[in-house]
């Protein structure tokens, strides 16, 4: 049942992106009065693109940053399939696997060693096993005939998910304003580039800034088959006959929307680890900034110094799979005070290791 906006908002977050969305979400879901400001539309920055890989990282080398992407991505099928209720619409979330080459006997033995770190550190929840080649179309090429199959790794369609995120939260009341909008009670900011480039200006500090990014997307029937990580790139099926691939990173441009040769090329290396893409049609190239903190990690916590405000930012590629579970913690944090996040991803810790400006 819909409830009707009224009054002013108790808490305001600015973007409207996949960590404003979510967070938004899980505001709203334990009785928080919320309204969303995004000053152009949703997901007009980096949660707009089109690749949508949900990817672990590595079991080993342990630390905190890891356990809590592990966390998160633990929780997503059941918090996609909460958005997707309440939304009546689909969020583009699938538990598809992924299927990695092997290219020597080194990487076997590596592959092999995490995989019994695997057992351990993903709780026997999830799966990082060598497998062999089968020979079938959708397997990257492989020089050893072996591959790594893990099945933590899952698949979300961007624009699908936030789309859903936007009905889910107009569904319990919140008020998504796009334009200008002024700010209501506490303030969370969660607009990316934009974002890390207003707390580095308070602080005159180098926090975080943009990366440019371009990916495509192909033509070719993969659904339900696992994605693929092949040459160092992410080889996404969606639904519809669709196959994301991506992406560049590049930290100098002329048009940060514009696609170009690196695009190109990038298509052509996708091809030649997955020959079955070999004539797939490029239905749709992109690309657009991702916001990407100096600390590597995302910035979630208070503003330093700034009372009744909040900074959730710093994605990069890592934002959708980190979302569900920073929602949640940064709603126990604004709404009691208290919260379990990473001190690796603390304002204050992303200011230590900024670059002091001139």
């Amino acid at each position: 049942m819909t409830r009707p906006h009224s009054g002013k908002a108790d808490i305001t977050v600015r973007g409207g992106g996949i960590f404003g969305l979510s967070a938004a979400w899980a505001l709203v879901r334990r009785g928080a009065k919320v309204q969303v400001v995004e000053t152009r539309h949703l997901g007009a920055g980096a949660s707009g693109g089109i690749v949508g890989a949900l990817t672990p990282h590595v079991p080993e080398a342990w630390n905190e940053k890891k356990a809590f992407q592990l966390e998160s991505l633990l929780l997503a099928p059941e918090w996609w399939a909460k958005v997707g209720e309440a939304a009546q619409r689909a969020t583009g979330y699938a538990p598809i696997g992924r299927l990695q080459a092997l290219d020597d006997a080194a990487a076997v033995a590596l592959a092999q060693a995490r995989s019994e770190g695997a057992r351990a550190l993903w709780q026997s929840r999830a799966e990082w096993s060598v497998v062999p080649c089968t020979g079938a179309p959708w397997e990257p090429l492989s020089a050893t005939g072996h591959l790594v199959h893990d099945t933590l790794s899952a698949r979300i369609t961007p624009r699908l998910a936030l789309d859903a995120l936007a009905s889910a939260l107009r569904a319990l009341g919140a008020q998504i304003i796009l334009g200008e909008g002024e700010n209501q009670g506490l303030v969370v900011w969660a607009n990316g580039t934009d974002g890390l480039e207003a707390l580095s200006a308070d602080k005159q500090r180098d926090v975080g800034g943009a990366v440019k990014g371009q990916a495509a997307l192909l033509a070719f029937q993969a659904d339900g088959l696992p994605q693929i990580y092949a040459d160092g790139l992410h080889i996404v099926p969606h639904g519809a006959g669709l196959v994301a691939i991506g992406s560049t990173s590049e930290h100098s441009w002329s048009d940060p929307s514009s696609t170009d040769a690196l695009l190109d090329a990038l298509i052509a290396r996708a091809r030649a680890a997955l020959p079955a893409l070999h004539d797939a049609p490029v239905v749709e190239r992109w690309a657009g900034l991702r916001p990407r903190a100096a600390s590597r990690a995302p910035v979630a916590g208070a503003w330093p110094d700034r009372p009744d405000h909040f900074i959730l930012n710093g994605g990069f590629k890592i934002g959708f799979g980190m979302a569900p579970l920073l929602a949640e913690r940064m709603a126990d944090l604004i709404l009691t005070g208290q919260a379990s996040l990473p001190t690796s991803f603390s304002p204050e810790q992303a200011l230590a290791k900024a670059k002091t400006r001139p």
